[in-house]
């Protein structure tokens, strides 16, 4: 059997999971779904983080009628050690990564395995689309897949084919995983884009293909969504110092942007232009903001303020998120990992 056959012999869904009892069965419907190719066999491994709120028992439930189907202890209870311990346990050579939050397409896995074959990349996946229902939730997501909001990533384009620097989820021959390290545990949130960094920078590729299809469900609230930025844009910092250059200068467009508007609004208790010149910038965002939402916002006017607003919590959030995690991983020197423990207490 070549090597090729034997990585497409059997594929391994892993998937971290915490407290899910709403979602899981119609996840687990989806991932046991997958139609692969003859001669392909499927697994799925759901990491759990010690769920308290039913989930651990559905599951328990579901793998006794589904051979298919492990249950996994994640004691550490984050996404990155969910994750590397799925793979450690998984029996397949191609690892594909899931989220219960997300809808596949039935043929999501053989996509994935299927451009892991063409493009010859060490990771692969799809484009990130957002898909909301009612308001707020719609309107944040076209915000989040917006040119405005995203700041022109090229995995929220659903048309795009080519290598990128991230890509949605991901999947991997797992044989290129582990040699690679796998996640890196000190990291809360943003480690699928460090693993990514680590891969390109090591020489390999990351490839977006528009055949992978899932859609994702974003937050449904505003506060959610600054305090899921907020984390994005803090754990940033610990990836960028850890390999000393960020993936794209996009990443540092959001805390430049709050950095002025601080400057500005201290700067204007000394010197009263500055508070014109805070006002100004403040107008501009939002002349831009409302250029965009009228581009992607569909229906009424609360649609498109919901959008503006929706892109202010997305910068907003991930550049205060960026400025806390410079004091504390740079100017306090605190590492990684205990950040990632005193949170997750």
């Amino acid at each position: 059997m070549t090597a090729m056959a034997a990585m497409d012999s059997v594929i391994s869904i892993v998937v971290p999971c915490r407290n899910e009892a709403a979602f899981i069965d119609d996840f687990l419907d989806s991932a046991l779904g997958q139609q692969l190719p003859d001669g392909v066999t499927l697994e799925v491994l759901v990491a759990d983080g010690r769920s308290d709120d039913g989930t651990r028992e559905r599951l328990a439930e579901r793998a006794a009628g589904d051979a298919r189907l492990r249950v996994i202890d994640n004691p550490a209870r984050i996404t990155s050690a969910a994750l590397n311990a799925a793979i450690a346990a998984a029996l397949g050579g191609t690892i594909v990564r899931m989220d219960v939050h997300t809808t596949y397409a039935p043929d999501y896995a053989a996509q994935c395995l299927v451009a892991l074959r063409d493009s010859g990349a060490a990771c692969v996946g799809g484009p990130w689309v957002p898909v909301g229902r009612g308001w707020p939730q719609a309107a944040i997501a076209a915000a989040f897949e917006s040119r405005f909001g995203s700041g022109g990533a090229a995995s929220r384009r659903t048309d795009f084919n080519g290598e990128v620097d991230t890509v949605y989820l991901g999947a991997w021959p797992r044989e290129q995983l582990l040699a690679i390290g796998g996640f890196d545990e000190a990291l809360v949130r943003n480690q699928d884009d460090e693993l990514a960094l680590r891969i390109t920078r090591g020489g390999g590729r990351v490839w977006q293909s528009a055949a992978i299809h899932s859609r994702y469900a974003p937050r449904a609230s505003f506060i959610a969504l600054f305090r899921q930025f907020h984390q994005y844009g803090y754990w940033k910092v610990p990836v960028i110092r850890k390999h000393r250059l960020p993936a794209a200068p996009r990443h540092l467009v959001p805390f430049a942007f709050v950095a002025v508007l601080a400057l500005l609004a201290v700067a204007g208790l000394l010197w009263t232009p500055a508070w014109w010149a805070l006002a100004a910038v403040l107008g501009l965002y939002a002349a831009a903001g409302a250029v965009n939402a009228v581009a992607v916002a569909e229906g009424s006017l609360q649609q498109m303020l919901g959008v503006v607003w929706a892109c202010g919590c997305m910068h907003i959030g991930y550049g205060i998120g960026f400025g806390r995690g410079l004091i504390d991983f740079v100017w306090l020197k605190r590492g990684a990992r205990d950040s990632a423990t005193r949170l997750t207490r």
